[in-house]
């Protein structure tokens, strides 16, 4: 019970001592309950059996003293196939998987090569023994001898350049707060303008064109992206889309131009504090790296329970009609059973390692163990995270001087505080997160294995359900972030800091609502501008479209999947950089709310913020309280 603003309250007693953590008893009685079946796991695994890629007919890809011990990599025939969920309760991809010496290093069809000199390249990439004319090319397709394409890949790097971005955005923002939101905010408005004016051109261009005006339903499902974009529907849903954001943010702006205000001040107000601990930029590093850790514990875990056994063939058809589907089967006798009369096209694919004994029998039960303790861990480290900057921050607030009375390495001291008084709040808080979390995945699966059904009330209350704990999962999340910032200010345990921080919030629910969401949506915009600009970046340098190094990028036949990674993964490091910064804004207003009631101003109870925070909240208070009485 030890935290940043514990001098407030000197009366009263820590009641948890520093030698015994609630988090140690709790992680050990669960620890003594999965230790037999994840000793089990490293006893009967085999990594190896994971680390290797695995063929269709379970033998590995570029292990010594093995056929295909100079084809060290698995192709897949059709990757689409992965992408169905049944792939993560099945435990199988529904694709042929060939073992191969090499990429494919050019674009090519199988009706291309079947007439064509590049047969001889292209069939290193068919069954081993496949001859042409032993079957018809639709025949071939339909029973996976040959892959219907190959395609080219080359990676790509284009993240760097976020990084960069993020960490300059967050600095400037100390000396130009107020100026570089507003450039933020209409540089998205034109963004998102620019985008409609350059869809209408598009949309404009191709109306005139023969086969432009078919529409998307007429041609279906096509893996070339670039097909739709030569469709003037495409760029019509477009513009409708983009001018429909460019409406909702124009409103929003028109509404909150005043609550803006006050969220610069608080944005420049944690600008300082940032300035002043600019070691917390670099937090997200020590995260991640935990995080790593995490990942590496589960997957290392789950590689030994997925390879302890023998090969498992399952029977995978080329629809789901099949009445044979996921049953068990034997490679060497499958071509002799009735099933491929039955089921045109089905096969006799590699599945997974398993048995028929007692541990071989529960190692779903196991996985699923392994996933909670997973989802566990990393809502620890996310924990450990908020609190950790939570208390840096509050340091810096609580300082009645600054900067001469911020502590020196705020940073460390808060994350020692946190490690050794903590650990048992937010071991607790992630604990219930898990819970919720783990609900969540099996509502899943059990939402999926009701999709073929029949019962429409059984689908309707999973929907329900799902929707219920969606909305749970949030509300635990936020009341767990505030409640980790009053443990970071006052030391206290979880169940106390939550109840605090509910009703602190409560009783200032107009400032919540004011200021809180503001300074999410300005955020959130700062995140937009700078994945969008490096997304736009990204599209002119996959199209060619930059003279100067046009000869350097690599030719790509589906640019867009690199680009959609490039943005997803722009947004993904841009946000944590600017987690960083909400913490702050978080911290700094609940600090600021328990600052207004537990001091007034005067000699002997001063405010801690600034004279020019608490003059701009103020004002914007009794703005938003002579708007709700008019």
């Amino acid at each position: 019970m030890y935290g940043i603003h514990h001098k407030l309250r000197e009366n009263e007693v820590p009641v948890l001592s520093p030698k015994c953590c609630p988090c140690q008893l709790v992680v050990m009685g669960f620890k003594q309950k999965k230790c037999c079946g994840m000793f089990s796991a490293w006893i009967h695994g085999d990594p190896r059996k994971v680390v290797y890629p695995t063929d269709s007919h379970g033998q590995f890809c570029g292990q010594k003293n093995t056929p295909n011990a100079n084809k060290a990599i698995l192709f897949y025939f059709n990757m689409l196939k992965c992408a169905n969920p049944a792939v993560l309760i099945n435990l199988q991809c529904p694709t042929t998987q060939l073992c191969v010496s090499k990429c494919p290093d050019r674009f090519a069809t199988l009706l291309d090569a079947w007439n064509t000199k590049n047969w001889e390249y292209y069939k290193q990439f068919c069954k081993l023994g496949f001859e042409i004319g032993s079957k018809s090319p639709v025949e071939v397709i339909r029973d996976e001898d040959c892959p219907s394409m190959i395609v080219p890949s080359r990676p790509c790097n284009g993240l760097v350049i976020t990084m960069a971005v993020s960490l300059l955005f967050i600095l400037l923002l100390r000396y130009t707060a107020g100026v570089l939101l507003w450039l933020v905010v209409f540089g998205v408005i034109a963004a998102v303008g620019y985008g409609i004016w350059h869809c209408y051109w598009e949309y404009s261009d191709l109306s005139g064109k023969s086969g432009a005006n078919v529409t998307i339903s007429d041609i279906g499902f096509h893996t070339d992206l670039s097909i739709y974009l030569q469709l003037s529907q495409t760029w019509l849903v477009f513009m409708i889309l983009l001018s429909v954001i460019e409406v909702i943010i124009v409103i929003m702006l028109v509404f909150l131009r005043t609550r803006l205000r006050i969220a610069v001040a608080l944005l420049k107000e944690g600008s300082k504090a940032i300035s002043y601990i600019m070691s917390t930029l670099f937090y997200p590093i020590i995260t991640f790296f935990l995080l790593a850790i995490c990942i590496a514990y589960w997957a290392v875990t789950a590689v030994f329970l997925a390879s302890s056994g023998y090969a498992v063939y399952k029977v995978t058809p080329t629809d789901d009609k099949c009445m044979y589907a996921n049953l068990t089967c034997n490679p060497k006798t499958f071509s002799q059973t009735n099933i491929t009369k039955v089921c045109p096209g089905s096969q006799c694919m590699f599945a997974f390692y398993g048995g028929e004994s007692v541990y071989h029998r529960y190692i779903l039960v196991l996985h699923l163990c392994n996933l909670f303790v997973f989802l566990w861990l990393v809502n620890f480290t996310i924990a450990l995270g908020q609190c950790t900057l939570a208390g840096a921050f509050a340091s810096y607030y609580w300082a009645l001087k600054k900067p001469n009375d911020i502590p020196a390495c705020p940073l460390y001291s808060s994350f020692s505080r946190a490690i050794r008084y903590h650990t048992g709040s937010l071991a607790f808080g992630s604990l219930i997160v898990a819970v919720v979390q783990m609900v969540r995945i099996v509502l899943e699966y059990l939402d999926h294995k009701l999709k073929g059904s029949q019962n429409a009330c059984a689908r309707y209350l999973i929907c329900c359900l799902k929707c219920c704990f969606w909305c749970l999962e949030h509300f635990i999340k936020f009341i767990n972030r505030n409640a980790y910032i009053m443990i970071a200010i006052y030391g206290k345990n979880f169940c106390t800091s939550s109840k605090d921080a509910f009703f602190l919030l409560m009783r200032n629910v107009i400032r919540v609502a004011v200021l809180d969401k503001v300074t999410d949506f300005l955020l959130f915009l700062g995140k937009l501008l700078i994945s969008g600009s490096v997304g736009i970046l990204a599209f002119f340098f996959f199209t060619h479209k930059i003279p100067a190094i046009q000869e350097e990028v690599p030719s790509l036949n589906y640019y867009w999947v690199p680009l959609l990674t490039v943005i997803f993964g722009s947004y993904m490091i841009a946000h944590g950089f600017f987690n960083v910064y909400a913490m702050c804004v978080d911290t700094l207003f609940l600090c600021f709310c328990e600052d207004l009631e537990r001091n007034d101003g005067s000699s002997s109870r001063p405010y801690y913020m600034s004279p020019g925070l608490h003059k701009i909240l103020r004002k914007g208070e009794e703005g938003a309280k002579s708007c709700a009485a008019s």
